[in-house]
């Protein structure tokens, strides 16, 4: 995971579940890694290569990052 200072990708997706006190927005970028942002700081953003974010994606749907 690193940061990310590139220019915004054309489409943002935002999350399902987005909250009164903000919201997660991802992008797919044209290499097949994924760009990572925050609604309410847009400047900052995160890139996960392929590998990456398909890892991430695979232990957020099996629960792991769940709150008791």
């Amino acid at each position: 995971m690193s940061s990310s200072a590139e220019t915004p990708p054309a489409r943002w997706r935002r999350s399902t579940r987005c909250a009164s006190n903000g919201c997660v927005e991802v992008a797919r970028l044209g290499d097949g890694a994924v760009s990572v942002r925050d609604t309410e700081n847009t400047a900052v953003r995160l890139a996960f290569g392929p590998a990456e974010w398909r890892g991430f994606t695979e232990r957020a749907k099996a629960g792991r990052y769940d709150h008791p």
